[in-house]
């Protein structure tokens, strides 16, 4: 098994970060858990779990700046550790431990990114209404035909990345702190030449506790989108 870290970040997740760090437990994975300061208490949890389950780190930010900013640090982190494979993921259960694996056989099979993605053959969503369909779809395509890319999920969360695609890309240079930060991250990959693959995984709405998309998180991906084909 391969060095693997999965960032895990977490704002007001009491609710969800006990249960999904004890359902990665099997994957033979490291996990660090990205707190920026919740008010909830979930980083305490997160701290009493770690003292409790040797593959679990934490990592406490002052206060809350998006999820770009989170997981630029959490990268660091995990680099430094010796990470050869660095896994981003939701800690809400949108995204199904069970499927840690398969990302990182895809990437142990040659690719540089893998995506778990909801819109390829397989790949679907639950529990969603046709809102949130969408506006979830349009986005991915918007990114997609803006940035000239035929990625099909351009904005899902669940990725692994192999270790030479975080140090060759400056992340620290990253802007976009919403989800705009998954866009920007996998262009800037396949602008350096890696090559990425998408595994289909289906993508279930949280049941505990609150989303973090807002309107600003949305237009700043409307935004920026634009400003990537021109920058790169």
């Amino acid at each position: 098994m391969p060095a693997v870290t999965i960032c895990l970040p977490t704002f007001n997740e009491r609710d969800n970060i006990e249960a999904m760090l004890h359902a990665l437990a099997p994957y033979g994975v490291r996990v660090l858990v990205i707190d920026d300061n919740s008010p909830d208490g979930t980083g305490e949890i997160a701290d009493r779990v770690a003292s409790e389950l040797d593959f679990v780190s934490v990592l406490h930010r002052p206060r809350k700046e998006g999820l770009g900013p989170a997981y630029i640090e959490g990268f660091h982190v995990a680099l430094d550790a010796g990470a050869e494979y660095v896994i981003t993921m939701d800690c809400d259960f949108s995204h199904d431990p069970a499927d840690v694996p398969r990302l990182i056989a895809a990437a142990e099979a040659g690719a540089d990114v893998v995506i778990g993605s909801r819109y390829v053959e397989g790949g679907g969503t639950r529990n969603w209404g046709l809102g949130r369909r969408i506006v979830s779809a349009g986005g991915s395509f918007y990114a997609r035909t803006i940035l000239g890319m035929k990625i099909r999920d351009m904005t899902g969360g669940f990725r692994c990345f192999r270790r030479p695609v975080l140090e060759h890309i400056d992340v620290d240079t990253i802007e976009t702190k919403g989800y705009a930060f998954q866009i920007e991250l996998t262009y800037r990959a396949v602008r350096a030449g890696f090559r990425v693959a998408e595994v289909p995984i289906v993508f279930t709405d949280r049941t505990m506790g609150q989303s973090k998309m807002s309107r600003a998180i949305f237009l700043e991906a409307v935004r920026k989108v634009p400003e990537l084909r021109l920058r790169h």
